[in-house]
């Protein structure tokens, strides 16, 4: 179905634009943005397919993976490879357990030691897999010539907050202390949306424990202030694709009862944000999660720690799902595999220099 659609929806953005603005609708402009024409059309085709029933967890898990397909993009010489990945006992954990995982290598570092992302999947904390993230990992390792790792982490509301983000610490662990077994130059974490979060938060973790941390974080739209209901979340609470109310509805899987909405993630809130490595962080103009996006991007700023902040104001949440067919989002997708390049590149040059 998706694959169909996704043909559809280039056929669609390829006509005229006078066309096209026929059939998405009058142009929409909020905050001073104006919503991209084709993220418009996207947006109101995928309304009229939505039936009128809120569909169940396991429906949106499953919708979510097949909607990989949307993204679908050529990527040449990337190679998989599946992965397992070792983990302590920890929150709901009572034994030493395994993430799945997934390798893409791109052809660039076929045989040779190159620079490693760890990357976690959006999905709100409840759903999102390494198959629903394999278009922008796929991207990402193309567009840079580095390994990405896709790690699967434990989801609510079966596995609520810290189970998520105790699997992202560990998998980020075991990767930076052995390197030699990934061939890993230097290593970065990643994600969107929620896996942003527990990028960023996991790399907090490390470096707070005085343990190896990733050089470099690369955070799409990240989700960062738990509980909030105003801003961003006012203004664009309905009819961009992310509801405000569906943002509720996975803080309250993540959550379990008793504790704080600031413990999702902290890093608004703690007096050490200067032991982050260098970050890239970028937000979409017609997001809920904008707000929260850009006044972590001040706090870091603030504390001294190196940012590359990128705002699309034509953009939604998730608009790494919409590279396939949407040339602004594909254009999004790259700046953010541009800055992880480069990222990765000083990094390795200031580790050159420091031997």
């Amino acid at each position: 179905m998706f694959r169909v659609l996704r043909r559809i929806l280039r056929a669609l953005i390829a006509l005229p634009r006078p066309l096209r603005r026929l059939l998405a609708g009058p142009t929409v402009t909020r905050d001073g943005q104006t919503l991209d024409l084709d993220v418009q059309l996207v947006l109101r085709l995928l309304g009229m397919l939505a039936g009128g029933e809120e569909p169940s967890l396991v429906e949106q898990r499953r919708a979510t993976d097949r909607a990989a397909g949307l993204a679908e993009s050529l990527t040449p010489g990337v190679s998989t490879l599946p992965v397992r990945l070792p983990v302590p006992a920890g929150p709901g954990r009572d034994e030493p357990g395994m993430l799945a995982a997934r390798l893409y290598t791109s052809a660039e570092a076929v045989g040779r030691p190159a620079p490693l992302l760890v990357h976690f999947h959006g999905g709100g904390f409840a759903l999102g897999s390494i198959t629903s993230s394999e278009p922008l990992c796929r991207v990402l390792a193309y567009q840079t010539g580095a390994r990405v790792l896709s790690v699967e982490y434990r989801l609510a509301p079966e596995n609520p907050f810290p189970a998520g983000l105790a699997d992202a610490a560990a998998a980020l662990h075991h990767v930076l202390t052995h390197r030699e077994e990934f061939h890993a130059t230097t290593v970065a974490a990643g994600g969107d949306s929620a896996g942003a979060n527990l990028a960023l938060t996991a790399a907090h973790q490390l470096a707070r424990h005085r343990e190896e941390t990733a050089a470099f974080v690369l955070a799409m739209y990240p989700v960062t202030d738990a509980g909030r209901a105003h801003g961003s979340r006012e203004l664009f609470a309905e009819g961009f694709g992310l509801r405000t109310v569906d943002i509720e509805v996975f803080e309250r899987y993540y959550l379990p009862d008793g504790i704080e909405p600031i413990r999702l993630t902290g890093l608004l809130e703690v007096d050490d944000l200067a032991i982050m490595p260098p970050c890239y962080v970028s937000t979409a103009g017609f997001d809920p999660l904008r707000d929260e996006g850009e006044e972590l991007v001040a706090a870091l700023r603030a504390a001294g720690v190196p940012v590359a902040a990128r705002r699309f104001p034509g953009l939604v949440h998730g608009y790494a799902g919409m590279a396939g067919v949407v040339p602004a989002a594909r254009d999004a997708v790259l700046d953010a595999a541009s800055a992880l390049r480069a990222g990765l590149a000083l990094t390795t040059d200031r580790e050159r220099a420091s031997m």
